[in-house]
């Protein structure tokens, strides 16, 4: 990976805080905008911005073809069928609860079985839990081990015949763990269950095939992927979203409207009521173009060096007083950290982490049932992207000793 190639893309990175250079280390959150990002939104506004769909003037004409573009290369990203597969929203919380809402109205009834994990985020559960107390389903979750993996006992337990529902991330925001999503839709398919997969943490670091992960829908958002905020992706089998109904109703989402009756148009506009943001499509399509300028394997190398830099150097000089969660071994994980700093509240870590301008996260992280089942109140979170250094993780582990000093006072 050729950094000082790739760090002048990004300007937000030019800025300093506290009279120090910015070390952003919250890609898990929200990653950082190439240039080319930037400017092919600022494109469409400047030189092609009009309202898509049904406009015969020029300038509508070619928005629509740079809507459609964008909607032809996510599909190409995911290996879809055909780009019809590919419904837009505004990130992967609309997705999932788009999922959640259209089976939950459609072909989910009273004692119907969801089946998610306790390594969900919120946008993984929250959705669900509204169906357990509006339809009554059996919502229930598998549980991880010691070295954050999903328990397989759990799977045999609890998948059967009644899950209508597999609702699984592919890789967690907390943990870095990667899921066996192919095995898993095996097994839920064998049941008769669909698979949903939130991807939105995977996306950002591998491509994603859906016929070889063998799911149902798939839910990302692009604002982790170098992409603009506010434009996310659902990806669903056209068989399925064909049969599923609208989520929210209104204008280009219809085929004809009148006083006493309605029918709907066919996928993906069905599922794009109003003005969808065009923009922020434009701007994913230029994400993917940067991502796969950059390759997927120089991304996923440069992040695993990473991971293994700050993984020896904070056991080799903060040993026992730190605790990363999650597998340690870089292979089949992502290069975030998740940490605990013994006497140190991780909403302090970040705080005088921000005192160096180091930013990482601290909280829950959206996931607070797995919070509880690592019997921890909130972790500090570094997650770093394709222009974090060598350089800026010996910058998070030289402060983080710094702090435990500190505190050993």
């Amino acid at each position: 990976m050729d950094l000082a190639r790739i760090r002048p893309d990004f300007p937000v990175l030019d800025r300093t805080f506290h009279g120090k250079p910015l070390v952003y280390l919250d890609s898990a959150a929200t990653s950082q905008k190439p240039r080319s990002v930037i400017e092919a939104e600022a494109h469409f506004y400047t030189h092609e911005n009009a309202n898509v769909r049904r406009g015969v003037y020029a300038l509508s004409q070619e928005a629509d073809a740079r809507y459609e573009a964008a909607r032809e290369h996510v599909a190409r990203f995911l290996g879809a069928g055909t780009a019809e597969e590919i419904v837009f929203v505004r990130g992967a919380t609309e997705a999932l609860n788009l999922v959640a809402a259209t089976l939950g109205e459609s072909r989910l009834h009273r004692g119907d079985r969801v089946l998610t994990t306790v390594m969900e985020h919120h946008s993984n559960i929250v959705p669900w839990q509204r169906l357990r107390e509006t339809r009554g389903i059996d919502l229930q979750f598998v549980d991880i081990n010691e070295d954050g993996r999903l328990c397989s006992a759990d799977w045999d337990r609890l998948l059967d015949r009644s899950t209508r529902v597999v609702a699984v991330t592919q890789a967690s925001n907390v943990l870095g763990t990667v899921n066996p999503i192919r095995e898993i839709a095996e097994m839920a398919h064998d049941r008769g269950a669909w698979v949903v997969v939130d991807a939105a943490q995977s996306a950002p670091h591998q491509p994603i095939d859906v016929t070889t992960l063998g799911a149902d829908f798939v839910a990302f958002s692009g604002h982790k992927m170098l992409g603009p905020m506010g434009i996310g992706v659902l990806w669903g089998r056209a068989e399925l979203l064909r049969t599923l109904p609208p989520y929210m109703g209104g204008g280009e989402m219809i085929r004809e409207v009148h006083q006493q009756s309605v029918r709907f148009a066919d996928p993906p506009a069905r599922f794009e009521a109003g003005t969808p943001n065009v923009a922020g499509a434009v701007g994913l399509d230029a994400a993917l173009s940067y991502l796969e300028r950059l390759g997927w394997e120089s991304i996923a190398d440069h992040e695993r060096a990473l991971y293994r830099q700050a993984r020896q150097e904070l056991a080799d000089r903060l040993g026992a007083s730190i605790r990363i969660f999650g597998p340690e071994e870089s292979d089949g994980r992502l290069g975030l950290l998740s940490f605990a700093l013994e006497g140190v509240h991780p909403h302090d870590i970040a705080s005088l982490l921000d005192a160096d301008a180091i930013a990482v996260r601290a909280g829950h992280h959206c996931a607070q049932p797995l919070m509880e089942r690592l019997k921890v109140p909130a972790l500090a979170r570094a997650s770093p992207y394709v222009y974090n250094t060598p350089d800026e993780i010996h910058a998070l582990v030289d402060a983080l000793v710094r702090i435990r000093t500190l505190f050993a006072r």
